[in-house]
C-alpha cells in the first residue's frame, strides 16, 4: 500500500490528541504461546514466528470491502472539531476531512490495490460517494456530494514532511498492525490468541498486551491470514471494557490483481477541481483540533495536536508514558476562567469537557478520551498519554 506506516500517526494528529501506538518502546518482548482451541483448526504457531509471517508477507494485489468502527469516547462540539459521528460534516474532497471523520463511528469501504502506485478507496457511507484514487504520480479525490475533485501529485521523491496525501490515507489492518508491533517494547506481552475466521480467511491471532498498570489500553489483537501472512483484522480493545476503540478489518477479500481500469479517474464534467497544499486542505487553513475554539489558541501551544514549538519531555516508560510539552505562553485554564471577556464558547467548552484536579503540581482539568486523557495544568503545562486519568495526575505530581 502507498499509505506508509506514518499513516496511522497521520491520522490520529488530525482526529486526536495523541496515538496510543507511539507510547511504547522498541523492542518486542515474545512470549511462546499457542494458539487456543475455539476457531480453525491451525497448526500451532509461536508469537516469534507469526511475526516472522507477517514480514515476510509480500501481499500486494487485493481487491475488497472493509470496515473501521472507531469510538474514542469524543464529545460532539459544534463545528465537528474533533471530527467524526456529528462532526465533520460531508461535501468535500479534502482527504483531510475524510480522515477527520475517522475519529469516531462506523464507516465501510471498498479497497484496491495493485502494488506501490496503484490503489483506490472508495467510501460506502451513505448515499454519496466518496473516492481516493493513487495511480502512478497522481492523487485523486472525489466527492459526489459536492461534485468536487481533489488533486495533487504524488511525488515520492519529496522529504517526508513534504508529502501529502499518500501518508494521509485511512490505514488498512496491514498498516496498523505494523505500527503496533513497531511499537511494541519490553513492557508488552506478545501471545498468540485464539485462531479466527476473517472475511472467509483462517486466520491467528497475535495478542499484544500491556504488562503495567495505568494503561488505557487493554489489548491490541491482530488477526493474521494463515496462508500469506496479511493482517486482515486489528482491534484496540480498552481496559475499561466494552466495544473495542478500534477494529478496522476486512469483511471480504479476493487477492487477484484487479483489473488496470479500477484505478483510472477523470474528473466528471462540470466538477470543481483544486490542487492540494501539502499540509493544508482546501482553503489552506490546517486543520486545529482543540486550537480551532476562539480563547484556546496560543493556551496550549500546539500541544494538544502536535503543532506546538513548545518543550517535550516524556515521563516513563511503554505503556505508562506520558508526554509533558511546555507551551512557553505562561497562561493557564485559570487565567482563561477569571477572563470576563474570553469567548462564551471557549468556557462553555472546559465546563463540558475538563474534569478540575489538584495535586503537587497545582490545578488544571483533565480533558478524557476512552483512550487518551490530557491534563493542561493552570501555569500552561500539558500532561498527555495513552494512561488512565489517576496515571496522569500521578505522573504530573512526581515531575514537580
Amino acid at each position: 500500500m502507498a499509505a506508509n506506516t506514518k499513516t496511522f500517526r497521520k491520522a490520529a494528529r488530525y482526529a486526536v490528541p495523541v496515538a496510543v501506538i507511539g507510547v511504547v518502546g522498541a523492542t518486542v518482548a515474545l512470549v511462546p504461546a499457542f494458539a487456543n482451541a475455539g476457531g480453525p483448526d491451525l497448526p500451532k504457531i509461536t508469537a516469534q514466528e507469526l511475526i516472522e509471517k507477517i514480514a515476510a508477507s509480500d501481499v500486494e494485489q487485493l481487491s475488497g470491502t472493509a470496515k473501521i468502527s472507531t469510538d474514542l469516547g469524543l464529545p460532539k462540539l459544534a463545528g465537528g472539531l474533533l471530527g467524526g459521528g456529528g462532526g465533520v460534516a460531508g461535501g468535500s474532497a479534502d482527504p483531510t476531512d475524510k480522515v477527520a471523520q475517522l475519529a469516531s463511528g462506523t464507516h465501510t469501504f471498498t479497497i484496491a490495490a495493485d502494488g506501490p502506485d496503484r490503489q483506490k478507496l472508495t467510501f460506502l457511507d451513505g448515499k454519496d460517494e466518496y473516492s481516493l484514487t493513487h495511480n502512478g504520480k497522481d492523487v485523486w479525490g472525489y466527492d459526489s456530494q459536492s461534485n468536487e475533485v481533489y488533486h495533487e501529485k504524488a511525488d515520492e521523491a519529496r522529504p517526508a514532511p513534504e508529502r501529502k496525501t499518500a501518508e494521509r490515507l485511512p490505514a488498512t489492518p496491514k498498516q496498523l498492525a505494523e505500527e503496533a508491533l513497531k511499537a511494541a517494547g519490553t513492557t508488552t506481552e506478545v501471545t498468540v490468541g485464539d485462531t479466527a475466521q476473517v472475511a472467509g480467511r483462517n486466520a491467528y491471532q497475535l495478542v499484544l498486551k500491556p504488562k503495567q498498570s495505568g494503561s488505557t489500553v487493554d489489548s491490541v489483537r491482530i488477526a493474521v491470514d494463515a496462508k500469506n501472512g496479511m493482517p486482515l483484522r486489528f482491534q484496540l480493545l480498552s481496559g475499561k471494557g466494552g466495544k473495542p476503540i478500534v477494529d478496522a478489518g476486512f469483511t471480504q477479500i479476493d487477492f487477484k490483481k484487479p483489473a488496470a481500469d479500477t484505478f483510472a479517474f477523470t474528473p466528471p464534467k462540470g466538477a470543481k477541481v483544486i490542487e492540494g497544499d501539502s499540509e493544508h486542505g482546501k482553503d489552506g487553513k490546517e486543520f486545529k483540533g482543540l486550537e480551532s475554539i476562539p480563547g484556546l489558541d496560543g493556551l496550549t501551544g500546539g500541544a494538544l495536536n502536535g503543532a506546538g514549538a513548545g518543550e517535550v519531555k516524556v515521563l516513563g516508560e511503554g505503556w505508562a508514558s506520558v508526554a509533558r510539552i511546555d507551551s512557553g505562553t505562561g497562561k493557564g485554564l485559570k487565567e482563561l476562567e477569571n477572563d470576563k471577556n474570553a469567548p462564551k464558547e471557549a468556557k462553555q467548552f472546559l465546563n463540558s469537557l475538563g474534569d478540575k484536579v489538584t495535586g503537587k503540581f497545582g490545578e488544571g482539568r483533565v480533558f478524557s478520551t476512552r483512550l487518551v486523557n490530557a491534563l493542561i495544568t493552570d501555569d500552561g503545562k500539558v500532561y498527555v498519554g495513552a494512561v488512565t486519568k489517576d496515571q496522569l495526575v500521578k505522573t504530573a505530581d512526581a515531575d514537580k
